[in-house]
């Protein structure tokens, strides 16, 4: 387990302070705020081994104490709410996603919530996507997007949440708020995930009134290619799951290969004008793109495909001159 000896110490006291009761009319009532308190501060990272720790303290916390104060079932344990996302009992789990309401603590509880799209009880992602919904409208819309940078990227990988879940999360991205927020974070991304981000993003529609912005004024060159070749293609391609290829059906040999959807997008922008802005874009890996569509689309194009190949074929990048003398060398052959 790869979490910080201190913090975990901190979570665990947090939990069995949580679940000091006070029995009144045998029905035992928690105080999650020291819970709280102390999930303020964590990283969202290694969240499974931290639902595991926090599903594991609440499990031994309760034993013990049932034991000390000889609690029978007639003693009800009310809802641990926020922290009973993470209990062992899917029962629970499902109860307290029911009983959640208004904006999340914090966004490491946000993060949890969001995971539950992925239980292994379909009850509680049931739970779950009517929870969020409810949540994410009272929630600051910048902690919403500091869950979805570690979430998102990922969720192709989650092999229980369904179409139906992500579309609360597509639902949740959709509203202006969070939108606006998206597209800031991307632009000022200087590391990490922003471009996958994009793609998760952009297959769903959010990010489609953004993309000049994003392609002209992104921080990270790999968002800007991106964008650029959307604008370009007028459409978004992304990768979604796996399927097996047949190399040579003879000798039985496949490999896997990803299975690759579109969808067509419309933007005001002309082709030209956002050709001649990559053309000259700071970076070689989107000024590669620009002549990749200077070759597709030079019949297209017309006049200004012979200045703009000329361009790139002095380009000090090899790669991108390559693809500029390319143009010129494949428009004489045509001519």
């Amino acid at each position: 387990m790869l979490l910080r000896d201190s913090l975990q110490q901190d979570v665990i006291a947090s939990v069995r302070k949580s679940l000091t009761f006070d029995i009144s009319y045998q029905r035992i009532k928690p105080d999650i705020s020291s819970f709280i308190a102390v999930t303020s501060t964590l990283p969202l990272k290694n969240l499974e081994d931290w639902e595991r720790l926090i599903g594991g303290e609440i499990s031994s916390s309760l034993y013990r104490y049932s034991l000390k104060h000889e609690i029978t079932e007639r003693h009800q344990v009310g809802s641990l709410r926020w922290m009973d996302i993470c209990n062992a009992d899917g029962f629970r789990r499902e109860r307290a996603l029911k009983s959640l309401s208004g904006a999340a603590p914090n966004r490491f509880l946000f993060a949890l919530a969001v995971r539950k799209l992925n239980d292994w009880v379909p009850q509680v992602r049931a739970a779950a996507r009517d929870a969020l919904t409810l949540i994410a409208e009272a929630t600051d819309p910048e902690l919403i997007v500091d869950v979805l940078f570690i979430t998102l990227p990922y969720w192709n990988s989650w092999g229980r949440m369904g179409d139906i879940e992500k579309e609360v999360l597509v639902k949740v991205l959709l509203t202006k708020n969070v939108a606006g927020v998206l597209k800031n974070r991307l632009l000022a991304s200087t590391s990490g995930p922003a471009a996958t981000l994009f793609v998760q993003a952009g297959c769903k529609g959010v990010l489609d009134d953004y993309l000049s912005e994003i392609a002209e004024k992104s921080v990270q060159p790999s968002l800007r290619a991106k964008a650029y070749r959307c604008l370009l293609e007028r459409k978004f391609v992304w990768a979604e799951g796996m399927a097996w290829q047949w190399v040579d059906k003879v000798h039985g040999i496949r490999r896997r290969v990803p299975v690759l959807k579109e969808r067509v997008i419309s933007t005001e922008s002309p082709l030209i004008d956002n050709l001649r802005r990559a053309t000259f874009d700071r970076s070689p890996r989107v000024r590669r793109i620009a002549g990749e569509i200077i070759i597709k689309e030079w019949d297209n194009i017309g006049d200004e495909a012979f200045r703009l190949a000329s361009i790139l074929a002095s380009d000090t990048s090899p790669s991108v001159a390559e693809r500029g003398r390319y143009a010129l060398a494949d428009s004489e052959k045509r001519s």
